[in-house]
């Protein structure tokens, strides 16, 4: 159940993608508890196991789809293993991906561009599409895309463009989407603090080069925020939960800045 006590998502299935760890994992547990069955969607099967099965202790609905999402067949077979295991298809969270290197753009690969696109784009749009006739089928739906702040930040622009592409996705399918009773709506996070992932997203240790464009990435973003700490995944989940719940029914085609920048106010102003 929800810090308010409330289950806005009684009767419905909710597909969130990248659930095996961070911000999906924490709007997994969130929208079970309001009452969704969950489908856990992500590449790494063995985090998503281990949190359905965790729900499933709790007495909540929990299934697992292990897909790479990536790819289009990916995508489908998700959406297909929702309506086998429970009947239909009410939400969609596209949570899945986040940076892999930090550093300049021109220190970076052609294959470490493609790889950094292939994790943050294609899969929020190979989901929409495969998700959409589902959603048609039941009257309607809602999808939440998850995007960045970093369309404005340093460091990352191969996923930048990345969730600048969301963020398009975002306001051209609402519209398209609108006549079928499907919202789309996007979060967009800043800073958050994430817990050591089960499924790290670099599979080797960072040169002495790539520490030090670390260090000053996260000097940079720590300073970014309204704000004087990182968000939780929890905080970050409430707002995506608020966005597919029927509290946000007439609201499509928005996006929601949760890592707002601007230049905080001294402490000892007043």
């Amino acid at each position: 159940m929800s810090a308010h006590g409330c289950k806005r998502f009684t009767d419905q299935v909710a597909v969130v993608t990248g659930a095996g760890q961070g911000i999906g994992l924490a709007t997994a547990w969130r929208m079970a508890r309001e009452g969704a069955s969950v489908v856990l969607a992500d590449k790494a099967a063995g985090p998503a196991e281990d949190a359905a099965a965790a729900m499933r202790a709790e007495g909540l609905q929990a299934a697992v789809a292990a897909a790479d999402l990536a790819t289009y067949a990916g995508a489908e077979r998700t959406m297909s293993l929702a309506i086998e295991a429970f009947g239909r298809i009410d939400v969609l969270v596209n949570n899945v991906g986040g940076t892999i290197w930090k550093k300049p753009f021109w220190h970076y690969s052609e294959e470490e561009i493609r790889a950094e696109v292939d994790r943050s784009f294609w899969p929020p749009l190979w989901c929409c599409r495969a998700v959409v006739p589902h959603m048609q089928a039941n009257g309607g739906g809602s999808i939440v895309n998850v995007g960045s702040n970093a369309t404005m930040g340093i460091f990352r622009i191969p996923y930048s463009a990345s969730k600048g592409g969301v963020v398009g996705l975002t306001t051209a399918l609402a519209v398209e989407l609108a006549h079928l009773n499907i919202r789309v709506n996007c979060v967009a996070p800043g800073n958050t603090a994430v817990k050591e992932r089960p499924t790290p997203r670099l599979d080797r240790p960072l040169t002495e080069q790539e520490q030090r464009w670390n260090s000053y990435f996260y000097d940079y973003v720590n300073r970014e925020g309204l704000q004087d700490r990182p968000a939780t995944v929890e905080e970050q989940a409430a707002v995506i939960a608020f966005f597919a719940s029927s509290d946000a029914s007439y609201v499509t085609g928005e996006i929601i800045d949760t890592g707002k920048r601007g230049t905080r106010i001294d402490s000892d102003f007043q």
